[in-house]
């Protein structure tokens, strides 16, 4: 549900979510503002809230760099699918697991993700990135299939795969 605050002289649009969580959130990513609040929270208590973190929200949108959109080519997301493909099988053998679905889709919070359900879903954003990326970003999500957390046990497992994760996912933290 789109909603708006005014700040500064300006307006801020912001999408609601009403879902099964405990506490509301606010999320700033890309640009665009999201508040995330519990089914049982009135409108009128929301736009309270928000209203508060309106200086918050507007520090944070002014702080964010532009992100300019490269425009991904089929033959870069051919080479990306190719990869995932082939990452994901060298991966199922040496974890002993296999997820349920995986797909490549435009994604913008992530790299990747694994839900519950063991379906794995990569960026394609990644589709720019160099071959280790991927792998990195794939070994990860497949981890997740034994640990879904950020344990020491899953840090460890990825490690012992991929020693040198850290410099990925350091190069994948700046972008």
């Amino acid at each position: 549900m789109k909603q708006e605050i005014q700040y500064n002289g300006e307006v801020i649009p912001y999408e609601l979510i009403k879902s099964k969580i405990k506490n509301m959130y606010i999320y700033v990513r890309d640009g665009k503002v999201t508040v995330k609040a519990p089914y049982r929270l009135k409108d009128k208590e929301i736009q309270e809230f928000v209203n508060k973190k309106s200086k918050w929200i507007y520090d944070k949108l002014k702080q964010e760099p532009k992100i300019v959109e490269e425009t991904i080519k089929p033959e870069e997301v051919k080479r990306l699918e190719e990869s995932v493909r082939k990452n994901i099988e060298k991966y199922a053998v040496l974890l002993k697991v296999t997820p349920n679905k995986v797909r490549i889709r435009d994604i913008k919070y992530a790299w990747g993700s694994c839900s519950s359900n063991k379906n794995i879903t990569i960026s394609k954003r990644l589709a720019k990135k160099e071959e280790k990326l991927i792998e990195y970003v794939v070994l990860h999500e497949m981890c997740h299939l034994r640990h879904m957390n950020h344990s020491k046990e899953f840090w460890h497992l990825v490690e012992s795969f991929l020693p040198e994760y850290r410099i990925y996912r350091a190069l994948l933290q700046k972008h």
